[in-house]
């Protein structure tokens, strides 16, 4: 068994592409995964698995979101110990984490190149602070995210990547999921 967390993008954002949770957790139990939680309307879900190619098990997962609610919703797997890698290796300062809604983490589908990134960050009119760690770009949004040019539009164009990105806040309450879950096993 393993515990694994989808963050879905896209889906709940301005009335488009609607899903409800509930919906949502019926459709994962109905692939044969297990205790599945879901975080917020914004497409964060954990649960457990026997399938451990997350590959597969995300392509299961995105061809059944285009069978029973009609669109594509593209996901980001991440199993446990590389969710916990991820926040661990995050560059944030104690007053940035005290500002836990303006500092994400935007979790990429590839490495990307580091000249990709490094373009990004000397082309971006923001004032935003972006670190690159492994399959994960850090983001402090100085200004607050919501008005930002550094959307994930911007972020998937310059470095080649699929990207879906969520707040400190809500990565820590998807780590507290994932620990209720790792806790109960199957």
């Amino acid at each position: 068994m393993s515990a694994v967390i989808a963050l879905i993008r896209g889906i709940n954002v301005g009335g488009h592409k609607k899903i409800k949770m509930a919906d949502l957790r019926e459709l994962f139990t109905s692939l044969g995964l297990r205790q599945v939680r879901t975080v917020l309307q914004s497409g964060n879900a954990v649960f457990a698995a026997d399938e451990t190619d997350l590959a597969r098990l995300q392509q299961q997962l995105e061809t059944a979101i285009r069978e029973r609610f009609g669109f594509e919703a593209g996901i980001i797997l991440r199993g446990a110990e590389d969710f916990k890698a991820a926040l661990d290796r995050h560059p944030f300062t104690a007053a940035q984490l005290d500002r836990g809604n303006h500092a994400l983490i935007a979790f990429l589908s590839a490495l990307p190149a580091p000249a990709a990134v490094e373009a990004l960050g000397e082309n971006n009119p923001g004032r935003e602070v972006i670190h690159s760690a492994g399959d994960a770009l850090y983001i402090f949004y100085t200004d607050g995210a919501a008005r930002s040019k550094l959307d994930n539009k911007r972020i998937e164009r310059a470095l080649n990547v699929v990207s879906t990105a969520r707040n400190w806040n809500t990565c820590q309450r998807l780590l507290k999921l994932l620990g209720e879950i790792e806790a109960q096993g199957n």
